[in-house]
Parts: C-alpha cells; structure tokens; sequence
C-alpha cells in the first residue's frame, strides 16, 4: 500500500489525518527530524504532510531538509496563510500548501493528484550526446533515428553505457551477456563490438571517441571522447 508520512506533534490532527487517509494509503507518524530522515531512507514513502508549527525544531527547517535529501512530494498541510509563509513553503522545496482547517475531498484529491504525477512509470533509459538508449523499450536511437542492434549487440552496449569510464575485460563481458560462457570464444565480443561500432558510424555517431578499445583489457566507454 502507498505509504504518507504525517509531521505533526498534534496527535489529535495526526488521527484525524490517518483517518481520513487510512482506507487508500498506509500512514506513518513522526515529528522527529532524525526519525523523518531516517525512515525516509529506509522506507517507501511516496508523500510527505508537514505541519510547519512544531515546538522541537522549525518546521521550515524539516522542510529544506527533506528536500535536500529526498525528491519524495511534501505538502504543508498548516493554518499559516500569510503570502509570505506560502511562497517560503515552496521556496523550500514544497509542492503543495493548503491552509487549515481544509476541505476533505480537496485534501484528497490534491494528495491523490502528487502521488500520481510522481509514481508515473518512467522509460528506464540512458542518453548521451544524442544517442538514446531504452531498456525496456528495446530502442537505440540517435538524434532519433534508430539504429538496429542484435539482442546480444544491444545487451553489449547496455552493460558498457551503465558504467562509463568503467574498463570491461573480455570475460567479464561474456559472463554479463552469455549464459553459456565457458563454450564462448573471447573472440565473440570483438566480433560484436565490431558490429556495434560498424552500426554506429553508418547512423553518423562518433562512436570511435567512446567505444574504446583498452589494449590488453578489453573495452570501455569513454565519455569524455578524448581518445
């Protein structure tokens, strides 16, 4: 279940907030700094409702702190409603304010609203000066025009560019790639990085600069394109 936390040291609030949160989300409490940051880290919190008046610690302070440490969405939730308190909440890093006392169903809907615009999945892909690379969608593009790769070529590719800079021997390629390894010549990846490179150059990426060769090693990709 989609866990809130809830910053308050009213413990009648914080019941009236699990309450109404309690049927649609898992709500957690907590009006400890320490605690906030730390169950932030641990746990998989996907909102935070902050109550700014807190007597142990300035609530603007919890603010930048989360902000500092998180992306998790924060809404002060508080019955401070000068403009100067509203614009210093979303300076700090807020991205909702509503004053007290507040509307259920709004409260709600604009909760409902954040947790959406955050949980969106997102294409697990990499990019570098043009060149697009998308995991889930099986797609190499560049300057978005694809480029047709083997599973193998594309999984050979994948592993260099989640580590640039990193120097990837031979082996350790074909352990990444090939399940049955011990019956796969080391030969087979220049092979397939000779095809990666061939493909590349026809689609006009500089591929020479950042699909290098380690000479006794093997390959790494090179982002800073100084051979």
């Amino acid at each position: 279940m989609t866990k809130i936390m809830i910053i308050d040291e009213d413990q009648g609030v914080v019941n009236y907030l699990g309450n109404l949160l309690s049927p649609y989300y898992q709500c957690v409490h907590s009006h400890s700094i320490k605690h906030v940051l730390t169950c932030l880290a641990l746990e998989n919190v996907s909102l935070v409702i902050l109550e700014i008046s807190l007597s142990d610690i300035d609530g603007w302070t919890v603010c930048k702190e989360i902000r500092k440490n998180t992306n998790v969405p924060i809404i002060i939730l508080t019955a401070k409603k000068e403009k100067q308190d509203i614009l210093n909440g979303f300076k700090l890093g807020a991205d909702d304010y509503i004053i007290k006392p507040f509307n259920e169903e709004e409260l709600l809907a604009r909760v409902e609203a954040l947790i959406r615009r955050t949980t969106i999945p997102k294409k697990t892909g990499l990019s570098f000066h043009g060149l697009m690379y998308d995991e889930s969608g099986f797609d190499l593009t560049y300057n978005g025009n694809s480029i047709p790769l083997t599973p193998k070529e594309f999984a050979l590719l994948g592993t260099m560019l989640k580590k640039p800079n990193y120097v990837f021997s031979r082996e350790a390629l074909l352990k990444s790639i090939w399940e049955n390894n011990d019956q796969t010549d080391n030969r087979t990846i220049d092979s397939h990085i000779r095809n990666i490179r061939e493909k590349l150059r026809q689609s006009d990426y500089p591929v020479d600069h950042h699909l290098v060769t380690v000479w006794g090693t093997g390959y790494k990709w090179n982002t800073s394109g100084n051979l």
